[in-house]
C-alpha cells in the first residue's frame, strides 16, 4: 500500500463534446461532470480539431451538424492526422446510409438525437474500455473501483468520495502502480480553463489520502 500512497503524492476520463446547441451542450456537461468526467467543450469543427492535437482525451463527442467544418469532416481529420482517440458521433440524423458515412470517416460508434442521458453514458463508458482494456472493476492493492456503481472500497470498507476525488482516484488506479505527474493529473481531471499556478491538486491529492 505504500506504493500507491506514494503515487497519490508524486485521470479519471477527458471527454471532448462537440456541440453547437448550446442547451444539449449544457445538458450533457452536466450529465458527464456529475459522473466525475472531465469534460472540454468546443461549438464548432475548427476548434475541435485544436483541441484534440493538443490535449490528449480518452473520447471525443462529436455532433455531425457543425457550423464551418462538419462532425464528418473532423473525423477525417483527425483520423488522418493520426488522432485514434475513441469518437461517439451525435446526429439527427437517423438514414442508414448517413450513419454509414460517419462509420467510414472514423467514428467509432454512433447515437442519433434524442437520446437518453443513461444512454450516452453507456457509450462512453464502453468507448473507454476500450481504449484502455480496463473493466467495470479498477483494483490494486486492498482497494477496489466499481466504476458503474460509482462506488470504492478499501478492505472491504465504503469510502464516500466527491466527484473529483472519484475522478482522481479513478485516474491513478489505472495507471497503478506506476506514479503519474502533476501535469498527469491535471491534463486528465481537470478542463482546459485550469489555473496551474494553484495548489488544487496538492488539496485533492491530500483529501483523498485522507480518506483511503
Amino acid at each position: 500500500m505504500r506504493r500507491l500512497v506514494f503515487a497519490l503524492i508524486i485521470p479519471h476520463m477527458r471527454i471532448l463534446l462537440v456541440e453547437d446547441e448550446r442547451r444539449v451542450a449544457s445538458i450533457v456537461c452536466r450529465a458527464l461532470r456529475e459522473n466525475a468526467y472531465t469534460v472540454d467543450l468546443a461549438e464548432n469543427g475548427e476548434r475541435a480539431l485544436e483541441l484534440a492535437r493538443e490535449v490528449p482525451y480518452d473520447s471525443i463527442l462529436l455532433d455531425v451538424r457543425l457550423p464551418g467544418l462538419s462532425g464528418i469532416q473532423v473525423c477525417r481529420n483527425l483520423r488522418v492526422a493520426r488522432i485514434d482517440t475513441p469518437i461517439l458521433m451525435l446526429t439527427a440524423r437517423t438514414l442508414v446510409e448517413q450513419r454509414v458515412e460517419g462509420l467510414d470517416a472514423g467514428a467509432d460508434d454512433y447515437l442519433t438525437k434524442p437520446f437518453a442521458i443513461a444512454e450516452l453514458l453507456a457509450r462512453v463508458r464502453a468507448l473507454v474500455r476500450r481504449l484502455n482494456g480496463r473493466g467495470r472493476l479498477l483494483r490494486y492493492a486492498d482497494i477496489e473501483m466499481d466504476r458503474h456503481q460509482r462506488r470504492v472500497t478499501r478492505a472491504g470498507r465504503a469510502i464516500t468520495l466527491t466527484a473529483k476525488e472519484f475522478a482522481l482516484l479513478e485516474f491513478l488506479l489505472s495507471r497503478a502502480p506506476d506514479p503519474v505527474s502533476r501535469n498527469d493529473i491535471i491534463e486528465h481531471v481537470w478542463d482546459i480553463h485550469f489555473d496551474t499556478e494553484t495548489n488544487l491538486v496538492e488539496v485533492y491529492v491530500n483529501r483523498l489520502r485522507h480518506k483511503i
